[in-house]
Order: C-alpha cells, then sequence, then structure tokens
C-alpha cells in the first residue's frame, strides 16, 4: 500500500456516508481559504518582495503534498494559486472587516464539518491524528477527481481499505463499550 492509499484511507474511513463527504466539499474549502486569509496579513519584505505567511503556509503544504503525491500535489498548487490572490484581497480590507469575514468563514467551514460527522455518526479524523487536518484538503482533492472519473483504480483502493478500518474502528468501540457495562 502506498503511503497515498495509506493517508487516504484513515482518513475515509471517518468518512464513508455521501452526506458527511458532500458537507466536506463546502466546509474544507472554507476553512483552507479561511486560513489562507487570517494568515496572509502577517509578512515581511524580503529584497523587494512582500513574503507573507500564507505563502510559508502554503509552501509547506505543498512540499508536504509532494511527498505523498506528484498528481495531487501540482492540483492543489493550481488550486492555492487561484485561492491566495483572494485571500490577499481579503486581507486589504479594513482590519474589522477583514478579521470578522475571515473568521465568519473559518466557523461556517467548521459548521459544516460538524454536521456532516453527524451524518456520519463519527468523530472527525483529526481527534484520533491530527496529520488528519492536513489530508483533509488532499481527501476533498481526491474525491473530486473521483467523481471526474479519474484515478478509478487509486478511489477502489481506498474505499476497500477504508471499509476495512471502519469496521475495525467498531469493533473496538463495541468492545470498549462491553468493557465499560
Amino acid at each position: 500500500m502506498t503511503r497515498l492509499e495509506r493517508l487516504l484511507s484513515q482518513y475515509a474511513a471517518y468518512h464513508l456516508d455521501r452526506k458527511n463527504v458532500t458537507t466536506h466539499f463546502i466546509g474544507i474549502p472554507l476553512i483552507v481559504f479561511s486560513v489562507i486569509c487570517l494568515t496572509v496579513r502577517a509578512s515581511v519584505f524580503l529584497s523587494g518582495y512582500e513574503l507573507t505567511l500564507a505563502l510559508v503556509v502554503l509552501t509547506v503544504s505543498i512540499l508536504y503534498y509532494l511527498t505523498i503525491d506528484v498528481f495531487f500535489a501540482l492540483l492543489m498548487s493550481f488550486i492555492f494559486m487561484f485561492a491566495y490572490p483572494y485571500a490577499y484581497g481579503i486581507a486589504q480590507w479594513e482590519t474589522n472587516l477583514w478579521l470578522s469575514s475571515s473568521v465568519f468563514i473559518f466557523i461556517v467551514g467548521w459548521a459544516f464539518q460538524f454536521v456532516g460527522h453527524v451524518y456520519e455518526k463519527k468523530k472527525p479524523a483529526f481527534m484520533d491524528d491530527l496529520i488528519g487536518l492536513a489530508i483533509g484538503p488532499l481527501f476533498v482533492l481526491a474525491e473530486l477527481v473521483f467523481l471526474l472519473g479519474f484515478r478509478k483504480e487509486l478511489e477502489e483502493k481506498v474505499l476497500l481499505e477504508a471499509r476495512k478500518q471502519r469496521l475495525l474502528m467498531e469493533q473496538d468501540e463495541t468492545f470498549s463499550e462491553m468493557i465499560s457495562k
């Protein structure tokens, strides 16, 4: 199993309900965009160029994604390339409007996330492993690629492994409930 298959399967084990995945198509992009908005104002000028914290975070994210899968890293780079200027524009707004808008987007994104997990009847993946916070955007991108009909072999492997992991999680939960009674 490749690293990509393992990470997507671990995340997908918490996201087998289609309604939950659908809420993540809205929630995760909103959260990522809000983080870009919130971090783009922190900047320094180096040799006449503005280096923002957002650019650092996005670059580190892409470098991490490159260690997982080049195709998805390039797609994510393309998405970030379009999202960054919009976030930068929002960061130019008056401070109260920029901050309240960015925080509002962040809260709405998380609301979608948690509503999705009500459908799933499972806690979010990051509650068991913080790497889920980095894998969430990759998962949504992979789900979009799968919906468009690409990388079907990867989708099948991820789904099969995710179902196995979910079964093991449910068995562990049942066992824990039996012991606590």
